[in-house]
């Protein structure tokens, strides 16, 4: 039995579900249009689709509740967040679910917050990608970058990790050290050594000359 007041207890869950609407539209127009956000009012289960935006599923406000939201309405020790599960829009098209149920002060269910992402765009590229990426195995080894060009960023990037910064945020006294490091221990006798060293400070050539000196 509720020990709030019915009047109160509407108030409260009509706040929710305000503030609910406010939060789908934020994440619609920022994931818009790949991503239907959808708000469910679990307190009317035969017209449960409060709002939705970016509409892939065909679906329309006042629509049921799915099987889902029947679930959380029937067990409030239902999970309150169910992220990244396989799903499928009436045309067949894949998606990729999320929804997260939302409870009142009384730890009852009356709302669910959940997004649809439409996977066939993504998939599309990541085909697209995968083959522009695939090589074909070759009898010639070939290497376009400079003898020890990778030894060089590499020591660079070691010494950044052991100052807990990044190469390019590496302070001028910082970096004039790492530079007469390079230089001692042989790393810019290569050709284009203080080139690919520069490129991957983020200064110039002339910057890293000077840093040696």
């Amino acid at each position: 039995m509720s020990t709030i007041p019915a009047d109160i207890l509407e108030a409260h869950q009509a706040s929710l579900l305000d503030q609910l609407e406010q939060i789908a539209q934020g994440l619609a127009k920022t994931f818009a249009p790949f991503c239907e956000v959808v708000v469910h009012d679990l307190r009317d289960p035969k017209h449960a689709v409060l709002a939705i935006h970016n509409n892939l599923s065909g679906r329309a406000t006042s629509d049921p509740a799915t099987e889902l939201g029947l679930a959380r309405i029937a067990d409030n020790n239902y999970p309150q967040i169910l992220a990244n599960y396989a799903n499928q829009f009436a045309d067949g098209r894949p998606a990729k679910s999320t929804s997260i149920g939302i409870k009142d002060v009384e730890g009852r269910y009356v709302a669910a917050l959940c997004m649809n992402v439409d996977l066939t765009l993504f998939r599309s590229m990541q085909n697209a990608l995968e083959q522009f990426n695939a090589t074909d195995a070759s009898p010639v080894q070939e290497s376009l970058d400079p003898a020890n060009a990778e030894a060089i960023r590499r020591r660079i990037d070691q010494y950044a990790a052991s100052l807990a910064s990044s190469p390019q945020l590496l302070k001028a006294g910082e970096r004039r050290a790492l530079m007469r490091e390079l230089k001692v221990g042989g790393f810019l006798e290569v050709r284009r050594a203080i080139e690919i060293a520069a490129s991957h400070l983020g200064i110039s050539r002339a910057t890293a000359y000077n840093d040696i000196k």
